[in-house]
């Protein structure tokens, strides 16, 4: 099913006979209601772009327009019609908040007005805000009251000098409105109102097609964007944005940050050689607060209102986003529903499944699944345990090679250049490593860890590129750096990783750990030789010019050229002097 709501055009004209012919087939089963519209003027509303029309699976469904009386202090919002066989699909509440956001879109500062007999459009009125009035309120102006003379009711008007007939009179006033639903305390860019413009983060998945579903019918203007970090195949994004624009977001919007994701990010984790508790490569949380930074930036573009995202209260994401949010577009509100609702992915799918979007089986994935290209990070029924192992098949990647294979990386001041001699930018060479190393179902491990609300968390994990390459970098660092620099390292490098994860990127302290990172890469240049094995890899040995241990000082554990028996005594003596004194003054005491 495809549900596809806008606002018309002059390529539209071509279908103004025909609704007007179902206006007046739809008021005369009714026995109420506007008989009669001529197809110029429907005509002339399309043109002018003052109505939406309304299309299901290609096919016309349904319209709806507005007027402008008393010198556009009054929108009417008139018209609304929706074709027998379409209905009961959730299409008139679309259509009427389509016009009902055109309306506020086109004259933010009039009145929206609607007469209706219809029970269902009057709840769907009284959910975006209007509020049964008396047709005295409404406008007074004769061109108005004459557009009722076609309706079967129009001798109950006049007897009652319009005062009073079969419809109910809503009105919506902007004024009161904000008067009656905003605290005094906030300002106006801390409320929402129906026609509002929000970005949403869009993975494709259930609770963000949840929460897709949801604003919709709330009436906000939802446009939908996915950042890809790696990962994704390009069906994959084109499915994504399908189902997206199915559901009915306003539009959608892929942004590549793979290159900027590397750039500010992957290279100072391989600078670092950082592993979560020595395990977990940061796949995720690392890729989340790339994401948030540039659906920030597109919201702050699109002149968005607000931003929204489908994170649980439980899990990490939620802080990284609503950090990101807070810092790079303060003015603009977050919105959670999964989290603010606390509902359960079974309420998801049956809200879902109610609201006609059930051509997707969302209760047959048992596992969540974040493909990136630093990793996959796998959630499941065994996770939510501390004993479970992960079941084989389960793991994106399946062994298909048994004999063991060579791999080489050639690395330029700490940046991997070639896989296998074949030179190619790092980003290229990550996916290669993972191409050949996925193969032999190398990476996998579970990760048990601290998250940011306190909690414990475990998750399974598959990161066959991340792991090599930051085991091989490793490796040459120990060759290369001096045995200071790899401490020092080894220390801010663990800050860096547990800031990354706790949602502290933004803080000017990891701008100065990444210098310090850099610096140390300078001579980190040279070759790293692997060999690959069913589950497991081993780290053979390095070629550098840098290499430490090529000095002709000495070689350890046989013979030295720079210095002389008598000279290590001396330095021994000299090294032990504070324990010595240390041990004699024990000796005294006793």
């Amino acid at each position: 099913m495809k549900i596809k709501v806008r606002v018309s055009h002059d390529k539209d004209t071509k279908y103004a006979s025909l609704i007007c012919q179902k206006i007046h087939e739809s008021a005369k089963i009714r026995g109420t209601g506007i008989a009669k519209k001529d197809p110029e003027y429907i005509k002339s509303k399309m043109i002018s772009g003052n109505a939406v029309i309304a299309f299901f699976d290609g096919k016309l469904a349904g319209f709806s327009y507005l007027e402008i009386y008393q010198n556009k202090e009054f929108v009417v919002n008139s018209g609304l019609i929706v074709f027998p066989e379409f209905r009961k699909q959730g299409l008139a509440k679309i259509i009427k908040i389509e016009i009902f956001k055109l309306s506020r879109k086109k004259y933010p500062n009039s009145k929206i007005f609607s007469i209706t007999t219809s029970h269902p459009v009057i709840r769907i009125n009284t959910e975006l805000g209007f509020k049964p009035v008396a047709f005295s309120e409404l406008p007074q102006s004769e061109d108005f009251w004459k557009g009722c003379q076609s309706c079967a009711n129009f001798d109950i008007l006049t007897r009652n000098k319009r005062k009073m007939c079969l419809c109910t009179g809503l009105l919506y006033n902007p004024y009161e409105y904000e008067k009656e639903n905003i605290p005094k305390n906030q300002k106006n860019r801390d409320y929402l109102i129906p026609g509002d413009k929000i970005v949403l983060a869009y993975s494709g998945g259930l609770d963000t097609s949840y929460c897709l579903k949801y604003l919709l019918q709330e009436g906000y203007e939802v446009h939908t964007v996915i950042i890809n970090t790696g990962g994704f195949k390009e069906e994959e994004l084109k499915n994504i944005q399908e189902i997206a624009l199915n559901i009915g977001a306003i539009s959608h919007r892929t942004i590549d940050a793979i290159e900027e994701y590397y750039q500010n990010c992957i290279k100072y984790l391989i600078f670092g050689n950082i592993l979560k508790n020595n395990t977990y490569p940061l796949s995720v949380s690392s890729e989340r607060i790339f994401q948030a930074i540039k659906i920030a930036q597109y919201a702050t573009n699109i002149k968005a209102k607000a931003i929204a995202h489908g994170s649980t209260g439980a899990g990490n994401d939620q802080i990284r986003f609503d950090i990101a949010f807070q810092i790079i577009c303060p003015e603009k509100i977050t919105l959670s529903p999964i989290r603010d609702l606390k509902i359960s992915r079974k309420e998801e799918i049956e809200y879902l499944r109610n609201s006609g979007v059930y051509n997707i089986c969302w209760d047959q994935a048992k596992y969540s699944i974040n493909k990136g290209i630093w990793g996959t990070s796998i959630g499941g029924k065994e996770t939510l345990t501390s004993y479970h192992n992960f079941p084989d098949e389960v793991y994106p990647t399946k062994l298909r090679r048994n004999k063991s294979e060579k791999l080489e990386l050639e690395f330029e001041k700490g940046e991997l250049v070639s896989v296998n001699r074949e030179k190619g930018k790092a980003i290229t060479n990550i996916i290669k490593i993972e191409n050949i190393a996925s193969e032999f179902a190398i990476g996998r491990g579970i990760h048990i860890g601290d998250t940011i609300l306190g909690i414990k968390g475990r998750v399974a994990f598959e990161a066959s590129a991340a792991i090599i390459i930051i085991k091989a970098h490793h490796l040459l660092e120990k060759h290369i750096l001096t045995k200071w620099q790899l401490y020092w390292k080894e220390q801010l490098s663990n800050w860096y990783g547990m800031l990354l994860h706790e949602a502290q990127y933004l803080d000017p302290v990891m701008r100065d750990i990444e210098m310090f990172l850099s610096s140390t890469q300078e001579r980190l240049t040279g070759t790293v030789h692997i060999i690959l094995y069913p589950y497991r890899f081993h780290l053979v040995g390095i070629k550098s010019k840098f290499d430490l241990m090529d000095s002709n000082m000495a070689q350890y554990g046989e013979m030295n050229h720079a210095w002389t028996a008598e000279d290590v005594k001396g330095f021994t003596k000299i090294l032990s002097n504070q324990m010595k004194m240390y041990h004699n003054l024990n000796k005294k005491e006793e």
